[in-house]
């Protein structure tokens, strides 16, 4: 039996209805595992902006230091999309927590459920069997660089910086994590342009001395972009800095067919973090039609990452897949052909994804 605080920052936008669908599955785990699984709930973003004026409260802060993980929903306002005047938005919040907490490292795994190959654009004969896992620099590079703005609005400035340093703690998560699988590591750079990417790429390669069972491949981000679409199979682990990992894993979202599918932990030192890395997406808000699975996925990656809890993480995995296999869908990630009565929404499929927890928890065995 395990203890565990676990803090929940809802957000905006759909968090709200998708990670309260992530606790049930989790205060389910605990409860058929035996373990004690204790939550707190946290104010971020465009929530805690209209709360208290600052989309990062120093409470909230102070509830993720005190918790042995963060769960997150989604941050994101349409009030702040069309007026970039604005200068406390809620983004600031999570990319304050990340630098706050040293999230340097952030995992997206890229998995392919057999039954949604229909809903990706690509052919199906392209995407089985595709398992690729991204590190993501998360601290560093531009968006954490000097930025500036000329006093006429006319010039805008943004840096991209990386030190010997940050290359070399995610590297080595990166360069671990493919001797465990199969051995291949793409590094993501722009050597050919960027002094920083060039600090990348040599820091990279003086590391895989190290690891001389990892094959690694250095590819430019633009190539990779087109590569990721045409054989995505190649890729085992990814490494990449901050801003290459935001736009290449939304590029591979499209091998799931759906940013609904994918979940994401940012891990440092000391503490971790989980989300699904779609958005907050407001038009859909309240709607009873977002996607939970990704968030519940997110779930069963803390159970692994957060708490070493394997087998109950995979359980979570096992439940997603067996709930698609019987044919539920979000509309999302509906095809042509998929019934109208299996199309669910929000609480209708977070319904079948506990009573699918619970036969795999508790039903007897009968001999």
């Amino acid at each position: 039996m395990q203890r565990k605080k676990i803090t929940i920052l809802a957000g905006d936008g759909i968090g709200p209805e998708v990670s309260s669908w992530a606790q049930k599955v989790l205060q389910l785990i605990a409860k058929g595992f035996q373990h004690s699984f204790y939550f707190q709930h946290a104010l971020l973003g465009h929530a805690a902006i209209a709360a208290t004026g600052n989309p990062l409260p120093p409470e909230t802060i102070e509830a993720c230091k005190n918790s042995d993980a963060i769960l997150l929903g989604a941050v994101g306002d349409p009030l702040y999309d069309n007026d970039p005047s604005i200068k406390v938005r809620p983004e600031q919040g999570l990319l304050a927590l990340r630098k706050t907490l040293g999230l340097y490292c952030n995992l997206r795994p890229i998995k392919i459920f057999d039954e949604l190959l229909h809903a990706s654009s690509l052919k199906p004969e392209i995407l089985q069997g595709a398992d690729i896992l991204f590190f993501r620099e998360l601290t560093g590079g531009i968006y954490f660089g000097k930025r500036s703005r000329s006093a006429d609005g006319s010039q805008g400035m943004d840096t991209m910086s990386y030190t010997k340093e940050e290359v070399q703690r995610i590297a080595r998560k990166a360069f671990i994590a493919a001797g465990k699988r199969r051995g291949i590591l793409h590094s993501i750079d722009k050597a050919n342009v960027l002094d920083s990417s060039k600090l990348w790429r040599e820091t990279v390669q003086e590391m895989a001395a190290e690891f001389p069972k990892v094959k690694l491949i250095h590819m430019y981000v633009d190539n990779a972009a087109m590569q990721l679409i045409r054989d995505p199979k190649q890729f085992d682990v990814v490494l990449t800095g901050n801003m290459f990992g935001d736009i290449l894993t939304d590029e591979a979202s499209q091998i799931t067919g759906s940013l609904g599918m994918l979940p994401s932990a940012s891990i440092g030192n000391q503490w971790s973090l989980f989300e699904p890395i779609h958005g907050s997406a407001p038009d859909i808000a309240g709607k009873n039609i977002a996607n939970p699975l990704a968030t519940i996925l997110s779930a069963a990656m803390m159970l692994e990452f957060a708490f070493d809890m394997k087998e109950e993480s995979q359980v979570v995995i096992n439940t997603v897949s067996d709930v698609l296999k019987a044919g539920y869908r979000t509309a999302d990630i509906a095809s042509a052909d998929t019934p109208l009565n299996m199309i669910l929404g929000t609480q209708e499929i977070g319904e079948q994804i506990l009573e699918e927890l619970e036969v795999k928890l508790f039903q007897a065995v009968v001999i």
